[in-house]
């Protein structure tokens, strides 16, 4: 695979992989008779040159360009409600979710939103909602500028409740995006930190993905060729960015989401009430979990963990050679190792193991975890 070249994957979303790849998306939407987008994307990445550039590009085609980016770095349901007011005093006929994880699903749930108008959380799929998903979706295209989440090929929306905090699950096949165009070039403009929080984020759900409880074959053996390139990888994006470290992080990442359809597990349910509770980036909560969590279910697994060792070249091919080696990856890209450096207190404890243990993640875990077991994983990282 050479890096300079543009290729096309249709698993099943058609997937623009490759340097400039986004400079197709004016000629894509004329050729859809699209002249109408909404741009989703966050207050950061809206500031950025190369988003102002997608932007020009659409406007030099005489297509109408509406941006939205009121949402919160972790977003909550009135992001989305506003982002469908958008739509509709502008009257769009497309969007375009255009950022990281938080664009990506404020964009999809709001291409939910447009055509389903009951309460958004009517249509969580932990309690069945998915089945009230029956209309058509205006048509969606994402473009990623992170390699994290891989919310570009995903089917769902997680969205917290605005005064709960609980996060909720938006699920459909009709959420995927009719286009993905994954650039690289799109993420060489992004911090070291940010690179290598959304990087852990890749790791962490190729990692949950091959050790979660469901069956599924398919997405093991891509699960296990996510983590090899962000091995290859990960170091190099964050410390010394080229096009190729770039490259084979993004499509990682878009694997780790294609893998985590078989399930995530505990390290996610750390996690997320980290972000709900603290606003702690998701990321970078996963990032200092994952060694805890990684070394929680060692036991009665050593032969997945081994599988994860090889893929990783590592001389000791046991479940203590992989947290070490997560340990050792976090050092090398100033990833903190303990809660208490991102502003967890000891205070938080009973609140996030409440939060835990009534999240969505941890059920498809390989082994079966507890309140008390999330109590004393978070001591252990605090």
């Amino acid at each position: 695979m050479t890096f300079d070249k543009i290729y096309q994957y249709n698993f099943p979303t058609i997937i623009r992989f490759g340097a400039n790849s986004v400079k197709e998306l004016p000629d894509y939407l004329k050729k859809n008779n699209l002249s109408r987008p909404l741009l989703v994307t966050d207050p950061t990445v809206a500031q950025l040159s190369f988003f102002r550039s997608i932007a020009d590009s659409l406007k030099k085609q005489n297509i109408s360009v509406e941006v939205f980016h009121d949402i919160h770095k972790n977003p909550v349901k009135s992001d989305v409600y506003k982002g469908t007011n958008v739509f509709d005093q502008t009257k769009r006929d497309s969007v375009i979710g255009i950022g990281g994880g938080a664009a990506l699903d404020v964009a999809r749930a709001v291409v939910l939103q447009i055509n389903h108008r009951e309460d958004l959380f009517k249509y969580d799929d932990l309690v069945g909602g998915d089945v009230f998903v029956i209309n058509e979706v205006p048509h969606f295209i994402t473009v990623p500028t992170t390699a994290g989440t891989g919310s570009e090929v995903g089917r769902s929306a997680i969205i917290a409740d605005d005064e709960t905090h609980q996060k909720k699950i938006l699920f459909s096949p009709k959420l995927l995006a009719k286009i993905v165009f994954a650039d690289p070039i799109l993420t060489m403009e992004l911090p070291s930190f940010i690179t290598a929080a959304t990087g852990m984020d890749a790791l962490t759900h190729n990692m949950e993905a091959y050790l979660a409880k469901m069956p599924h074959p398919m997405c093991e053996g891509i699960a296990l060729e996510g983590i090899s390139l962000i091995h290859q990888s990960l170091e190099k994006a964050v410390n010394q960015p080229d096009l190729e470290s770039r490259s084979k992080m993004l499509i990682a990442s878009l694997m780790g989401a294609v893998a985590f359809q078989k399930g995530l597990g505990v390290v996610h349910s750390l996690a997320h009430p980290l972000s709900s509770l603290l606003d702690t980036h998701h990321g970078l909560a996963n990032a200092v979990n994952i060694p805890y969590g990684m070394e929680f279910n060692v036991k009665g697994f050593e032969h997945k963990f081994k599988n994860i060792a090889r893929t990783l070249d590592l001389k000791d091919e046991t479940g203590k050679g992989v947290v070490n080696y997560l340990f050792d990856l976090n050092s090398k890209i100033k990833i903190p190792h303990k809660l208490r450096e991102i502003g967890m207190k000891n205070e938080h404890i009973e609140t996030l193991a409440d939060l835990a243990i009534a999240d969505f993640a941890h059920p498809n875990n390989p082994k079966p975890v507890t309140r008390e077991d999330f109590k004393q994983l978070y001591l252990k990282a605090l």
